[in-house]
């Protein structure tokens, strides 16, 4: 058995314990409550005990016949007569052990709260006894049905918060291998020329990927690092394609103490030079701007569309997973009025543009 197969089979054994526990609670509270209503309403409390006594047992068999085994066969499969027909003849059941443990075991008089003593099984007695264990039935399943929701609503929330973790390491794996590997021939060309850009190039690729391990397991991430990982990766890149690329950046607005969800923009970033730079023969221009206005960015990419051939067209069919990560990623990590994401061509562009809250 695997480690996380034993750590959720033990939060199982203490979910299961915990909630025996709150069962047990909640009787013996409800018992207590009982107890002391009926034993000061009869100023008899060793009677109230024993109509307890006998009638806790019988709540608690009706109460988990109907969460347990009426709903989930007939309710929630919309079988609502039958289910009705074995409610009310479990209700009848009831009444009828009921009154004759009360009339053996307690007292002759079974009804003493009524408008007269009673001996034997009359209509008021009857339909006050079921309203009563209605009302039981009643409150808890509403207690069930209200913990249930509870539950399904934390799995819920629990499997969007995996699922966006899960996204964020795809996108890490985003990052092309051939990036690096290409960076890595380049640091190996400027070492054999004993250049001075070498250590240099090597603390940036660090950089790089010291932030792509480690500072990218928050949900929001500083906007400054981000930034600082963005221009990493473009110092990167002009060794790669040295005179052949021209990326002008433009940063205006306060990017202090503003936070975004990691790797959003680099995702736009790598995709331009995946789809634009590498696919261009000549000088390779892009164009990136961060506009911060109040509590929102202004992100904008732009870059040449490359002229494929009609078979390259086909291969790129299923080309953009990237941009279609970062879309869910944005719908389930912010709020439709955070966020507003356009992805357009204009004048041979790929056009980016991204407004989000920070």
């Amino acid at each position: 058995m695997s480690l996380i197969q034993k750590d959720i089979s033990f939060n199982s054994t203490i979910f299961r314990e915990i909630k025996i526990k709150h069962h047990i609670i909640f009787w013996c509270l409800y018992f207590i409550f009982n107890t002391l209503r009926w034993g000061s309403y009869f100023n008899d409390y060793s009677y109230s005990i024993k109509t307890n006594l006998i009638g806790f047992p019988i709540h608690m068999t009706l109460c988990y016949l109907n969460i347990y085994v009426f709903m989930p066969k007939f309710v929630f499969k919309r079988k609502y007569i039958t289910f009705v027909v074995l409610l009310l003849a479990s209700l009848f059941v009831m009444l009828l052990v009921k009154f004759n443990l009360t009339y053996y075991l307690v007292s002759e008089n079974v009804w003493p709260e009524g408008t007269e003593p009673i001996s034997n099984l009359t209509l008021n007695y009857s339909i006050d006894m079921m309203i009563g264990e209605l009302y039981v039935i009643t409150f808890v399943t509403a207690i069930k049905i209200t913990m249930d929701w509870l539950k399904e609503h934390k799995r819920l929330t629990d499997l969007e918060k995996l699922q966006l973790e899960t996204e964020l390491l795809f996108l890490r794996s985003q990052i092309s291998p051939h990036f690096f590997f290409n960076t890595l021939n380049n640091i190996y060309a400027l070492s054999l020329e004993n250049s001075k850009k070498t250590p240099k190039i090597i603390i940036k690729l660090s950089e790089l990927m010291r932030y792509l391990l480690y500072e990218t397991k928050k949900k929001k991430q500083s906007l400054e690092k981000e930034i600082i990982c963005i221009q990493n990766y473009l110092d990167l890149e002009r060794i790669r394609f040295d005179e052949k690329l021209e990326v002008n950046m433009t940063i205006s607005g306060d990017i202090k103490n503003k936070k975004i969800a990691p790797i959003l923009l680099l995702s736009f970033i790598e995709n331009a030079f995946k789809h634009g730079a590498n696919k261009n023969i000549g000088k390779i221009r892009i164009d990136i701007d961060f506009n911060i206005i109040e509590d929102f960015l202004y992100f904008r990419i732009a870059n040449p569309i490359p002229t494929i051939t009609k078979f390259e067209q086909q291969l790129n069919t299923t080309s953009g997973i990237g941009l279609q990560n970062v879309k869910k990623r944005l719908a389930l990590g912010y709020k439709s009025d955070e966020y507003n994401l356009e992805i357009k061509k204009l004048d041979q562009l790929f056009v980016v543009e991204l407004k989000i809250k920070v």
